[in-house]
């Protein structure tokens, strides 16, 4: 009770009840009395003892909080410091943490005066000048004791308390001043402290691993399995375990949480056990969130949902345990009707991530009801943003125009803040996922009609882009922009859409009478008083285009040329304009218009303008970007992340109908002379490489994962991350490899380097572009490689990423998952058609077998995504077991087509599978055999 003594003689005394006067005036002129009272006694010759000094020094920190400065005291303060009565040191720090600056000269002294206590062996003094150096946190502060600290932290006969202080005083400086606490044999011994027996500590002490680890993860590395192993024992502990830590019947709720967040610095573990260990503890947190709630009082579920949600980060993160993924969306889709808001949010929130899980994915898709609800029912903006977000996150080609639909219904009522997001969303999703292009175009114009205002110059460019790409569509673009305009109002995009597609395609409608070309022009001549000038000018470039295309209205375009409105006109663009058609359309032949009004040529792919602003508008790219990204499948994608323009070297014009992923602009690896091992180096960025590292631990498992997938992140250290997007088509693919610094400090001479042996290179064409150099501190660069499959192949080429972190030099490798599956096309046939192909493939050359036993549960429904995700079609119905698999596909290369058939049959009794493959060549049975026998 001694230390509130201070406070009081102060708050309830005479004093500050007077200070805090009926006005202002009046706690002024008390204050002021106060102030130089305190001062008298402080200059007065006779020497005040340790209890007067504390009190009137209490008083000057209590007229500081009322908000008035205070110039004097501090060095009675300090002389506090050294007493060796709590009441009075506690005192001193108060007022030092509170009212002394950083930059002080005093803070010397006090140095001295924190230096003494940290020695001191009564654990009192060293936790108050633990707390007053974490209070402070300056620079100074920093120099003098981050060394000391440490020390204290880890010593054997340090009290629990004084750690607890200690670890939470390194954090803060380390906040603070990271360059000035040193790594040192300490690291290897603080991680230990998540073995205490007293729970504060190991809770303080999670905290600061897990800030360390996230600039130092080699360092820390060990305590993976120590945190695993307390977590399984809080998880596992009833909640009278653990009494004085169980917060509402939960055991150690926020150290539960700490631990989860720490866990995800690090990938999944490598030890079997430990892995094993975890996933019990993470299935403990998922079974128990299906329990009855043992309180009624919110502590209790808010307790509860927060260990959840952190296990569910976890599991997001790990991406590599398709049951928990799948349990932990199901979890998830619970909450996304719960009544409590935060909820909601947090439910779709943690969804958007697992929709970009190839494990989660499909589970995902079954809450769509639940949530196209939520964005009609839900009160709050902010979790109507995540639906719309979720939404986009789950769609794919199976959804496309119900999710589309629902965007476009939702739009017209939804809030104004996020209008334009939803109309970037809606326009990729309808580019991406568009089997028939023609509701591509009515689901761009209805945009526009519903939104206009929201609509930016990249997405009618887009469509604009697309129509003239592919010549299936532009007879019905026409037709129906040229219906769209006959609206009353319209909005300017439409007119600008409307323009464009009839001065370009016209024609194609032109011989119906209610579309004739003199309707077109004055249709939208209409409009043109009542644009803005760039649309004018688009207007005017129609009508020359007009010219060419329809000699009859020749002289009505050339009268409203000829007017002053257009000659005279005060734009100079617009007058220009209208002089140079005016002419052109006068003195040219007719030969010579229809060579400069010719058709445009279709466009060349770059990369989407569209997607590029969605991306900037959710703030730039970090590493965590790779695992929130759109899933998406090469079966299911009509587009994606497009391309960048092809080479000079590839510049062949495209037909009208070019493939809108670029994938038949992929030109072959500049061939060179191999280096002296015999491999190709396809992508050189320095004259004289290093020597190739051998490939890196686990680098096989994880392309074993991308065999029947073909997102996700390929391999992560402490310090890099890589992760992949790709997509195929036919004998055809891109792949965009994304490399992510997971640290603070720039990687510089970046070199990614794609090595291929001599086979391989003749079977196997590969174009990248080079990256930057340079990648900043917690940044991700996108690299992209064009594939073309030549012949059949068995090797993989190999990803060398070379760069300089912290002057070290690092050198890493990995097998790129190319594989000859990728080019598969799925097949369907009926059951006597597959049959009668099966016996004609009976040669014993053309199958090859393989009975081997289960590696993992033997799940029909991951089996069957896994047949599926490998790249054949998965034929229902078809083998008269139906407990067995069978699939048929196309394997595409560029000098021959092989048709392969498949039989997966189970014996769920032994946990074994007998798998056949049949095509007409031995070298691709082989190697299907091979890669899809590693599956199972």
């Amino acid at each position: 009770m001694g230390s509130l003594a201070p406070w009081a003689a102060l708050s309830p005394s005479s004093f500050a009840k007077s200070a805090q006067g009926k006005s202002k005036e009046a706690e002024i002129k008390r204050i002021n009395k106060e102030l130089a009272n305190i001062r008298s006694k402080f200059k007065g010759d006779k020497a005040l003892d340790g209890y007067s000094k504390k009190k009137y020094v209490c008083k000057l920190l209590f007229i500081f909080l009322l908000g008035h400065d205070i110039d004097f005291g501090h060095m009675e303060a300090v002389n506090l410091l050294s007493s060796n009565r709590y009441t009075e040191k506690q005192i001193g720090y108060l007022f030092i943490s509170v009212l002394v600056n950083s930059n002080s000269e005093l803070i010397r002294l006090v140095n001295n005066a924190v230096k003494n206590d940290l020695g001191s062996r009564n654990p009192t003094f060293t936790g108050l000048a633990l707390h007053c150096i974490a209070n402070v946190g300056s620079r100074e502060m920093a120099e003098a004791f981050a060394g000391e600290i440490p020390k204290i932290l880890v010593a054997g006969d340090t009290m629990d308390s004084v750690k607890q202080s200690a670890a939470l005083c390194l954090l803060r400086l380390y906040r603070t001043s990271p360059d000035l606490v040193p790594m040192g044999d300490w690291t290897s011994r603080v991680v230990h402290l998540l073995n205490d027996q007293h729970l504060g500590v190991v809770t303080a002490a999670a905290s600061l691993i897990t800030t360390l680890a996230q600039k130092n993860p080699e360092e820390f590395k060990t305590s993976v399995s120590l945190a695993v192993s307390r977590l399984s024992r809080i998880v596992t502990s009833a909640s009278t375990d653990l009494q004085d830590y169980t917060y509402y019947f939960v055991p150690a709720p926020w150290l539960s949480v700490k631990l989860l967040r720490l866990l995800q610095c690090y990938p999944p573990p490598e030890d079997p056990a430990v892995r094993g260990r975890l996933t019990e503890c993470l299935e403990t947190i998922l079974n128990k969130a299906q329990e009855p709630p043992k309180s009624k009082k919110v502590q209790h579920s808010n307790a509860k949902n927060a260990v959840l949600f952190e296990a569910i980060s976890l599991i997001i993160h790990h991406d590599s345990e398709p049951n928990l993924l799948v349990r932990a969306c199901n979890q998830l889709g619970q909450f996304l009707q719960h009544r409590e808001t935060n909820l909601r949010y947090l439910a779709l929130e943690s969804m958007c991530t697992l929709a970009s899980s190839e494990f989660s994915h499909e589970a995902v898709k079954t809450h769509i009801e639940t949530v196209i609800n939520a964005l009609k029912t839900e009160r709050d903006v902010s979790v109507r943003q995540r639906a719309v977000d979720l939404l986009y996150a789950m769609c794919d080609r199976s959804n496309a125009q119900q999710i589309v639909a629902e965007m476009l219904s939702y739009l017209e009522t939804a809030d104004y803040s996020i209008r334009e997001e939803i109309v970037l969303k809606v326009a990729i999703l309808a580019e991406k996922y568009a089997v028939d292009y023609t509701w591509y175009v009515d689901t761009i114009l209805n945009l526009i009609r519903i939104a206009g205002d929201y609509v930016s110059e990249e997405v009618w460019y887009r469509v604009i882009q697309i129509v003239v790409n592919r010549d299936d569509v532009q007879g019905y673009a026409a037709k129906t922009v040229f219906e769209a305009l006959q609206a009353p109002a319209c909005h300017e995009n439409l007119v600008k859409v409307g323009g464009y597609i009839l001065g370009e395609f016209g024609n194609l409608i032109a011989g119906d009478p209610r579309s004739s070309p003199l309707t077109q022009f004055h249709l939208l001549h209409s409009k043109f008083h009542l644009c803005s000038v760039p649309t004018r000018a688009l207007l005017l470039s129609t009508y020359i285009k007009f010219v060419n295309l329809f000699p009859e209205v020749k002289g009505t375009i050339q009268d409203v040329l000829r007017s002053d409105s257009q000659l005279k006109n005060a734009d100079v663009e617009l007058q220009q304009r209208a002089v140079e058609y005016l002419r052109l359309s006068t003195v040219a032949s007719t030969d010579i218009l229809a060579t400069v009004l010719e058709e445009m040529p279709p466009f060349p792919e770059r990369e989407s303008s569209i997607l590029a602003k969605l991306k900037k508008k959710k703030g730039p790219s970090t590493v965590t970007d790779l695992e929130e990204a759109k899933r998406e499948r090469s079966a299911d994608v009509n587009g994606g992340p497009e391309p960048a323009p092809a080479s000079a070297s590839a510049a062949s014009t495209p037909s009208p109908s070019a493939d809108l992923l670029g994938l038949g602009a992929a030109p072959p690896v500049p061939t060179g002379p191999p280096p002296s091992s015999g491999g190709l180096l396809v992508d050189v960025f320095s004259d004289s490489p290093s020597a190739v590292a051998p490939l890196a631990p686990g680098s096989e498992d994880n392309f074993a994962r991308f065999v029947c997938k073909n997102n996700g992140v390929l391999f992560e250290n402490q310090l890099l991350q890589i992760g992949l997007k790709s997509e195929f088509r036919q004998n055809l693919g891109r792949m965009f490899i994304f490399y992510g610094n997971k640290t603070s400090t720039q990687f510089l001479s970046f070199t990614p380097t794609l090595i291929c042996s001599d086979d391989l290179q003749a079977n196997l064409s590969l174009q990248t572009k080079p990256v930057d150099p340079t990648v900043d501190g917690g940044a991700q660069v996108q690299q992209a490689v064009n594939i073309e499959c030549v012949s059949d192949f068995t090797e993989a080429p190999v990803l060398n990423i070379q760069f300089r972190y912290g002057g070290t030099f690092q050198n890493v490798s990995v097998k790129l998952p190319i594989t000859l599956n990728k080019f598969f096309q799925p097949t369907e046939m009926a059951s006597q058609d597959f049959f009668q192909r099966w016996k004609q493939l009976s040669n014993p050359q053309q199958e090859v077998q393989n009975i081997f036993k289960a590696k993992h549960p033997m799940d029909t429904e991951i089996t069957k995504a896994k047949i599926i995700g490998f790249g054949s079609a998965l034929l229902e119905e078809v083998d008269p077991n139906p407990a067995n698999f069978v699939g048929a596909g196309i394997i595409h290369t560029k000098t021959t087509q092989i048709g392969c058939l498949l039989r997966l049959e189970p014996n769920l009794q032994a946990q074994m599978y007998r798998l056949t493959l049949r095509t007409s060549r031995e070298t691709v049975s082989q190697r299907l055999c091979e890669l899809l026998s590693e599956q199972f």
